[in-house]
């Protein structure tokens, strides 16, 4: 099924192995897994649940640097 989503990495994620997620979005739910292992695992949540997440991580996390190609 990982093949058939349209996946997508953070524009804070880098391709120097780091602690990265993807995302994909899909109609009626939001996967997420890990961008190391592709193949892998995925979790499932209902697009009101990743939006609660998103909206609560961005309003208490510290700001992070993007990461710049080059």
């Amino acid at each position: 099924m990982n093949d058939e989503l349209d996946w997508f990495k953070s524009s804070y994620s880098n391709d120097e192995g780091g602690a990265c997620v993807e995302v994909a979005p899909a109609p009626g739910a939001v996967r997420v897994r890990d961008s190391k292992d592709p193949h892998g695992p995925h979790l499932c949540f209902t697009p009101e649940a990743w939006s609660a997440f998103v909206t609560h991580a961005a309003a208490t996390a510290p700001p992070l640097p993007k990461y710049s190609a080059g």
